[in-house]
């Protein structure tokens, strides 16, 4: 979660106060919210988390960040917001509001950027597992992995569309750049 609001801020370095939306009924834990804190304290901006668990809460979420003057927001990952990617990308398009996610989904939808797990990777990393298993490893003397391969994309139509410019660091960075 740092790394991706460290991007996002390279990416939109006016934005000083950045919407977290979360969908608390997901797993939205003390320990995640703690760890975007530090890194929001660490680049001197201050955040607001947005609850949304429904397409309404959604639209709630962006009218109380306008009211708010929110510079970007910052999408937590889950099945719900990359199942409304479309009314998120729409709605961040509207209001002109910078949007990065965890998931590719969402930046191919309209979203400004996205930084998170490889999924085609971490789905080859399941296949390997299943393997293991069928060959005879008990599944509880498998080690826990996390993912080890982030994919980072840029979609610069958006970037043009909201009026900025990426930095050339950024894009020599970005493991795809959708045009």
């Amino acid at each position: 979660m740092a790394k991706r609001l460290e991007l996002l801020h390279e990416l939109v370095p006016r934005a000083a106060r950045v919407a977290v939306l979360v969908n608390p009924s997901a797993g939205w834990s003390d320990r995640a919210q703690k760890e975007l804190e530090a890194g929001a304290r660490a680049l001197g901006l201050q955040i607001q988390i947005l609850n949304a668990t429904s397409s309404r809460e959604i639209d709630a979420a962006f009218a109380s960040l306008l009211r708010e003057r929110v510079d970007a927001l910052f999408v937590n990952p889950g099945a719900f917001f990359n199942s409304r990617r479309v009314q998120l990308a729409t709605m961040a398009a509207r209001h002109a509001v910078p949007m990065t996610s965890a998931t590719r989904e969402i930046a191919e939808a309209g979203g400004l950027m996205s930084y998170g797990p490889d999924l085609a990777d971490a789905w080859r990393e399941v296949g390997v597992y299943a393997g293991r298993v069928l060959k005879g490893a008990k599944p509880r003397e498998l080690p826990v992995e996390q993912a080890s391969k982030f994919e980072f994309i840029i979609n610069a139509q958006t970037a043009r569309m909201l009026g900025l410019e990426v930095p050339s660091t950024l894009l020599a960075r970005a493991d795809e750049v959708i045009e």
